[in-house]
């Protein structure tokens, strides 16, 4: 019997890779430099959403939400397009996870979503 698609597509996604160059916390923000439209149409659909997903700064978990994709797949195609300079991974600010400043801005987005 044939593997099903569902779990062949992440695998083709990340080229079967688990880990990332780069260290891609959950809340770690990227955004779209530039936009670069002729880039994006040679992506992979769901890179491609990724990509345009981010043009407005987003976290990682964030923009695994509204992919549709797996945290793990999320990070190895944030960390390939971070690459290519065509997406900006920005420096964490906080020095632990429980850092005050991080759980004020999780709380205020909380408070935008509802």
């Amino acid at each position: 019997m044939p593997t099903p698609y569902w779990k062949v597509r992440p695998y083709i996604l990340t080229g079967g890779r688990t880990r990332t160059r780069r260290h891609l916390l959950v809340h770690t923000l990227v955004s779209v430099p530039y936009y670069d439209a002729v880039f994006a149409s040679g992506l992979l659909p769901e890179s491609r959403s990724l990509y345009e997903h981010a043009r407005r700064t987003r976290s990682v978990a964030e923009l695994s939400a509204v992919c549709g994709m797996t945290l793990g797949v999320t990070r190895v195609v944030v960390d390939d397009l971070a690459a290519t300079d065509r997406l900006r991974v920005h420096s964490d600010q906080y020095t632990s996870p429980f850092d005050f400043r991080l759980l004020e801005r999780l709380r205020d987005g909380l408070r935008q979503l509802a």
